[in-house]
């Protein structure tokens, strides 16, 4: 199965120039933990709750700093067109929970989640990548 169909379509996209506040906001409309960040048409990071509460909030930081400033710029990132297999064995050796999905032109058309993952492939591959991410978050 390719991940274009497993993974979630509509995503909302924050700015670099919003702040956390407004992401957190976002966050809590989408019911979403992380949202992709995007300047001109680009894929430039990923903003996740954690982000705000370790980058920022632990930090001192108002509700007003940019999401630049505690974004992870380091995006990983997966193709539409990859398997989903080889995309939740990835997961699990970079130790993410969700990752942006982009076509062959690197234009942002999804995120993929293991919860979506879960929701379509083999339990024993959902088992695999969950324990992966699961054990590196544990030795952290």
């Amino acid at each position: 199965m390719r991940v274009s169909e497993a993974m979630t379509r509509d995503v909302r996209v924050a700015n670099p120039d919003e702040t956390i506040r407004e992401a957190a906001q976002m966050m809590a409309e989408l019911d979403a933990g992380a949202l992709p960040v995007g300047e001109q048409d680009r894929l430039v990071g990923m903003i996740t709750d954690r982000d705000i509460a370790v980058r920022a909030v632990a930090h001192g930081k108002s509700p007003d700093t940019r999401i630049r400033e505690v974004m992870t710029d380091d995006v990983k990132y997966c193709f539409d067109d990859d398997d989903v297999e080889d995309v939740a064995r990835n997961m699990a050796d970079i130790q993410v929970r969700r990752l942006p999905v982009v076509n062959r032109d690197k234009r942002l058309v999804g995120i993929v989640a293991i919860a979506d993952i879960a929701a379509s492939e083999e339990p024993e591959v959902v088992g695999e990548a969950v324990s992966g991410i699961s054990e590196a978050a544990g030795e952290r």
